[in-house]
């Protein structure tokens, strides 16, 4: 059974606890609908149960559990956990500006060992300043008030928190296209102070920032921009997130993932060594 600090957040850990779920189920040789049967529920309800997408209601847990035939000592146990992944994450207090596609990815985020995005049109949230965020989200919701836009703005500044907590911080490996550090977003002033925040992540010991030229070539990511999120423990696979500008997805095949994983990699051995980074900030912020 895992332990619940090493699965490293709530989100991780019902993910992970759903995926025990499916393999006691299938060790018992039962169907969806059969399993269902055990607590008067719909062959839905146990396929979310299984993916991490709902919470998992101790009765229900215990009644799965019984009915797959898990020894008594070690249901306690489970529903030790599950009262665990049953807390709600910090973020739930931003409900009214945190669309649904995108809560399963902060809960990810934060529960990530390592966390790889590419972003081709701007920096990184875990990265942004809060002028810079505040003009991002005012081009993305131009119909949103001064209220909604401070709400998505502070959502997107407690993201940040894990890069500095004081235990088990991610490693953040990101990728940034040239063409959006040169975009003055917000303004001269806003871009200016926005490349310094980079120059003093680049600082921190768990942060690798590389910077893809202009004068590069073609590459397979030049669609769009995407997350790779590895967690700390063996349960959870590797998970590819991307996102549009209504909706998301997330995949986790191993053949998806290696395929964005490879890309990854390729693109970051194109890009000038990260210890070169803090020097070509410094020559764009030079021309900003």
């Amino acid at each position: 059974m895992v332990d619940s600090e090493a699965a490293g957040g709530v989100t991780a850990l019902r993910m992970i606890l759903g995926r025990q779920l499916q393999d006691l189920r299938e060790k018992a040789g039962l169907t969806y609908e059969q399993a269902a049967e055990a607590i008067y529920a719909s062959h839905w309800t146990i396929r979310r149960m299984e993916r991490g997408e709902t919470g998992l209601k101790l009765n229900s847990v215990k009644g799965l559990l019984t009915r797959y035939g898990v020894p008594a000592d070690d249901i306690d146990v489970f529903l030790e956990l599950a009262r665990d992944a049953g807390r709600r994450g910090w973020w739930h207090t931003y409900g009214d500006v945190l669309p649904a596609w995108f809560r399963s990815y902060v809960g990810l985020e934060e529960s990530a060992s390592l966390i790889r995005p590419y972003e081709p049109a701007s920096v990184p949230g875990l990265l942004q300043t809060p002028d810079y965020a505040r003009a991002l989200t005012r081009a993305g919701f131009p119909r949103g008030g001064d209220e909604e836009i401070e709400r998505r703005v502070a959502l997107r500044m407690g993201r940040q928190a894990l890069l500095t907590r004081p235990e088990t911080p991610p490693r953040l490996w990101a990728v940034i296209e040239e063409a959006a550090l040169r975009r003055h977003v917000g303004g001269t002033a806003v871009m200016r102070a926005q490349l310094d925040r980079l120059l003093d992540a680049c600082a921190l010991p768990n942060v690798t920032l590389q910077i893809l030229p202009l004068t590069g070539d073609a590459h397979a990511a030049m669609y769009g921009p995407f997350t790779l999120l590895r967690f700390p423990v063996p349960e959870l696979p590797d998970l590819v997130y991307g996102e549009n500008m209504t909706s998301a997805f997330y995949l986790d095949k191993p053949d998806d993932v290696a395929a964005y994983l490879e890309t990854l990699d390729r693109i970051c051995a194109d890009a000038p060594p990260a210890h070169l980074t803090p020097d070509i900030i410094r020559a764009i912020r030079e021309e900003t």
